[in-house]
């Protein structure tokens, strides 16, 4: 009697578009990302009721959490659409997506809306857009194709490209003015030309650029000035998130309150957004915290381990500036919380809300999955 195997189950010798991506895609980062994922629904709902009880004309008090669970399925399709992709189809939707973006930011300029000092967001068919987001992907990975056509061609001017692509995008960040951004691309950039084999007279030269920049956005830029005074102030007013996070850390303990139990979050202005960590470590404690910081190291790890053995500088170019840029974007999140360093609004990946971060990272993710697969033919790895 002949045995059939099920129809929904997929073996090695499956050649269809998503038996060769089961088999080839890293399922460990991808079982990671869904962790988070469904760790931010869980905050979500626990943050949304105190933070819609602070804006006025909002009565739905999970509002905030309904909106993350629109953008997070939309998010993780497009992160698997992503992830089956060719390596070539990526860097052509990357230059694209580059375009886009630059038109999008010169359009923020002059048609955005302003809030707090800064103009970072467009409304786009009723829904508001953060081209600074998507940029970030998009640059890394035309970045990285620069620099590697330029080790690969000392005729092509890859390097000169590269750095010239950072100068223009950076302005246009300075210009909004959005200081967090700008260093998280500079950061992201720096990593890549380390890797790529940046002269140590330019990575002195650059660092020392960094600082000056750093040095001139605090005697330029107000908002800049007073988070900086406030974070080394520690009686300032400017301080009341960040003591109020502390404050939720403290509260929480070990073990938390229990989900739904915090009591900071209600004093919290962005306890759905920049200071959604806090409500973990309230709600949740400090194990859940660590178990959270354990998820964002396993992901990057386990990455950077599928690319030991990679031999396409490209590759190896764009993961790194990717990962860098999650691993960074997390980092800064979670010290601002704690207080290490000076607040700054960015979003903790796949927790915080935020449709056009969510679908950044979603992207960017959806990148590294795809280019750190095994590449496998029939009967053979390629």
């Amino acid at each position: 009697m002949t045995t059939i195997p099920p129809d929904n189950s997929f073996t090695r010798t499956d050649t269809s578009v998503l038996g060769r991506w089961w088999w080839t895609v890293d399922r460990w980062s991808l079982a990671g990302l869904l962790a988070l994922m469904t760790l931010g629904i869980v905050l979500m709902f626990a943050a949304s009721p105190a933070s819609v009880a602070r804006i006025p004309g909002l009565e739905n008090s999970f509002h905030f959490a309904q909106r993350h669970l629109v953008f997070l399925p939309i998010t993780l399709v497009l992160m698997i659409a992503v992830s089956l992709m060719e390596i070539r189809t990526i860097r052509r939707m990357a230059v694209i997506g580059l375009l886009g973006s630059f038109v999008f930011l010169c359009l923020t300029l002059l048609l955005g809306n302003e809030t707090k000092g800064a103009t970072r967001w467009i409304s786009l068919f009723g829904f508001s857009l953060q081209p600074s987001e998507f940029l970030k992907p998009f640059f890394t990975v035309t970045a990285a194709w620069m620099l590697a056509a330029g080790k690969s061609d000392d005729h092509f001017p890859g390097q000169h490209i590269a750095l010239g692509l950072y100068i223009v995008f950076a302005g246009l960040l300075v210009l909004q003015p959005d200081l967090g951004q700008t260093v998280l691309l500079s950061a992201m950039t720096f990593a890549q030309l380390f890797i790529a084999g940046l002269p140590w007279v330019f990575v002195i030269t650059l660092c020392g650029l960094g600082l000056a920049g750093l040095v001139a956005a605090y005697l330029t830029l107000p908002h800049v000035t007073a988070r900086i005074n406030g974070f080394l102030d520690r009686g300032s007013e400017d301080r009341y998130q960040v003591e109020r996070s502390l404050e939720a850390f403290r509260n929480g303990g070990i073990m938390g309150q229990g989900p739904g139990e915090g009591t900071i979050k209600a004093r919290l202005p962005d306890s759905h957004s920049d200071f959604i960590f806090a409500v973990a470590g309230e709600e949740l404690g400090l194990i859940f915290c660590l178990v959270i910081v354990g998820l964002y190291a396993f992901i990057i790890i386990r990455s950077l381990a599928r690319l030991m053995n990679e031999t396409s500088l490209f590759v190896l170019l764009a993961c790194s500036g990717l990962l860098a840029q999650f691993a960074l974007q997390a980092m800064i999140n979670m010290a601002s919380t704690l207080s290490i360093i000076p607040t700054k609004g960015m979003t903790l990946p796949f927790l915080s809300y935020g449709g056009s971060s969510l679908l950044a990272l979603g992207l960017g993710m959806g990148m590294v999955l795809a280019m750190t697969r095994r590449r496998f033919r029939f009967g053979g790895m390629l």
